[in-house]
C-alpha cells in the first residue's frame, strides 16, 4: 500500500504521470477502462496524462494509487449513505470512523463489508452439509469400496471414506473471504487493514475472485441465508471493482480498484427517491418505463427507443384516471449553470410522449449540495407553450429519507400550472388551436422556489 505513489484528482480532472510510473500491464489495464468510458489515458511528450470521467473511487496500479474524488463536495459518510440507499442495503453504523481523509471512500466500502462480516461472526457463520472424499486412518462416514479396492486394497490404516458433514466452508462464506482479501489491497488505513486481515483469516476463501463473484450471482436468499444479504451486497461491489450489475450495468474492471460510475449511481438514487416520494400519496413507478418506449422507426439500422429514467403514475381528479410524469436523473452541475439544449429537447420528447396534453410536464432531478432548490423552465413555440420542465436540485448533504420527503412534498403540492401556462401563452389560445385542459391536481407547481 505505502510503496505506491499517490495520485489525487477529481471527476473530469486530469493529472500528469511520468513514463516510469506506468508499467506495460498498467497501460493495458487503463486502456481497458478507457474502452468502458471510465477514464482516458493519452500519451504526451513528457509521459502520460490520466483523465477521469464521471467516476469516483480508487484504482490501484503497480506503481501508483489513483484516488478520484467526486466533483460534488460530499462528505465520505454521506456518500456512503447515498451508495447504501442506491444498493438498498442498511448504512453501516461504524463505517464512519474510517473516513479520515480523501482516501476514505474506498475505506468506507471496505469497512462496511468488515462490519457485516464481524456481525456474522458474532452470530455464528452459517454451516451446511458438504460432501467430501478423503483418506482417513479410521472409518468416518461411508467406506468408498471402489476406491479402497483399487488404490489401498488390504490397507486398514488408509481408508477411503465419503463424509457428509456440516461445515462453514460453503459459498456464502467463501465469497466473503475473497472480498475481504480484495479489500486489503484497496484500503489506505493500517488499522482497517489489520482488522480486514484478521477477519479474512477466519473466513474460507474461493479459489479465485471470479469464482466467488459467480457464486454471488447465483445466490438465492431464503430464511437460512437472508442475514447474509447486506454482506454479500458489499462483497459484490468490491469484487466487481465498483461495477455492480444491478446498479452500474458494468462487467467490472481489469485492475484492482473500486470505481463507481456516478451517473449510473445517481440514476439508481433518483429511481428510488421518486418511487418512495409518491408512494404515500397514491403514486407508483411504472415498471420498465411503461413497457414501450418512444420509438423511432424508418431510419437506417434498427429502431431506437427513448425511455426516461423513471416514469411515475400519479392519481388524477378521477380515481380511474391517472397521470404519467416522466423523471430524468442528471448528474450535472445544474446548480451552477443552465440546462443544456440537448436535455431540454430530451425532456420535451418525454413530456410529449408520456404526459397528458393538458400538462406537458417532465422533471429533471440533479444533485445540489447545500440545500434543496427548484426552478421551472417554460418552453414556447410559435403557437404557444410546448412544455414545462421543473428542475429539482436534491441536497446531497441531506439524508436520502429527507430528500424523499422533500420530493414528495413537491409532487403533492396543489398545481398552479394552469395559471402559469395561460399567462405564458399570452392570456389566450391561438386561433384554430383547441384550449388545453386544466392540469391534474398532483402535477408539480411551476412557479414556486424552495
Amino acid at each position: 500500500m505505502s510503496d505506491r505513489t499517490p495520485v489525487q484528482l477529481g471527476e473530469y480532472e486530469s493529472a500528469p504521470l511520468e513514463p516510469g510510473q506506468l508499467t506495460s500491464r498498467d497501460v493495458d489495464r487503463l486502456h481497458a477502462l478507457q474502452a468502458r468510458g471510465r477514464l482516458t489515458l493519452t500519451r504526451e511528450r513528457t509521459g502520460w496524462r490520466l483523465k477521469a470521467d464521471a467516476t469516483v473511487g480508487v484504482l490501484v496500479l503497480d506503481r501508483v494509487r489513483v484516488v478520484i474524488s467526486p466533483k460534488f463536495a460530499i462528505p465520505g459518510e454521506q456518500l456512503m449513505s447515498w451508495l447504501a440507499y442506491a444498493l438498498g442495503t442498511p448504512v453501516p453504523a461504524t463505517a464512519r470512523r474510517w473516513a479520515t481523509g480523501p482516501e476514505g471512500y474506498a475505506d468506507l466500502v471496505a469497512a462496511a463489508l468488515l462490519e457485516e462480516c464481524e456481525r456474522l461472526l458474532r452470530e455464528g457463520l452459517r454451516r451446511d452439509y458438504v460432501r467430501r472424499r478423503s483418506v482417513e486412518p479410521v472409518l468416518r462416514g461411508r467406506l468408498d469400496v471402489a476406491a479402497q479396492a483399487t488404490r489401498h486394497f488390504g490397507q486398514l490404516d488408509q481408508l477411503h471414506v465419503r463424509t457428509f458433514d456440516r461445515e462453514a466452508d460453503i459459498w456464502d462464506n467463501r465469497a466473503l473471504g475473497s472480498a475481504l482479501r480484495a479489500a486489503l489491497g484497496l484500503t489506505a488505513s493500517p488499522d482497517l487493514a489489520r482488522a480486514l486481515h484478521g477477519a479474512a483469516a477466519i473466513f474460507p476463501q474461493a479459489q479465485t475472485p471470479a469464482a466467488a463473484l459467480h457464486a454471488l450471482d447465483r445466490t438465492r436468499y431464503t430464511r437460512l441465508n437472508a442475514r447474509y444479504r447486506p454482506a454479500h451486497t458489499w462483497a459484490r461491489l468490491l469484487l466487481r471493482g465498483g461495477g455492480v450489475t444491478d446498479l452500474l450495468t458494468d462487467q467490472g474492471t481489469t485492475a484492482d480498484g473500486l470505481l463507481l460510475a456516478m451517473p449510473a449511481l445517481w440514476e439508481a438514487v433518483v429511481r428510488r427517491l421518486g418511487t418512495e416520494a409518491v408512494g404515500p400519496h397514491g403514486g407508483h413507478a411504472v415498471p420498465g418505463g411503461s413497457g414501450v418506449g418512444i420509438t423511432v422507426r424508418g431510419d437506417l439500422g434498427n429502431a431506437s427507443a427513448f425511455r426516461p429514467d423513471l416514469l411515475l403514475s400519479l392519481p388524477g381528479h378521477d380515481a380511474a384516471q391517472r397521470t404519467l410524469l416522466p423523471v430524468d436523473a442528471k448528474y450535472k452541475r445544474y446548480d451552477r449553470h443552465g440546462v443544456s439544449s440537448d436535455d431540454v429537447h430530451q425532456l420535451l420528447t418525454y413530456s410529449s410522449g408520456y404526459a397528458s396534453a393538458g400538462t406537458p410536464l417532465a422533471v429533471i432531478v440533479h444533485p445540489q449540495p447545500g440545500g434543496h432548490a427548484r426552478r421551472t423552465l417554460q418552453v414556447h413555440g410559435p403557437k404557444g407553450l410546448l412544455g414545462i420542465i421543473p428542475v429539482l436540485g436534491v441536497d446531497t448533504r441531506a439524508t436520502p429519507e429527507q430528500a424523499a420527503a422533500w420530493i414528495g412534498s413537491v409532487l403533492r403540492c396543489p398545481s398552479h400550472a394552469d395559471r402559469s401556462m395561460t399567462a405564458a401563452a399570452g392570456g389566450g389560445v391561438p386561433e384554430g388551436r383547441p384550449a388545453r385542459q386544466p392540469p391534474q391536481p398532483n402535477a408539480l407547481p411551476s412557479q414556486s422556489r424552495h
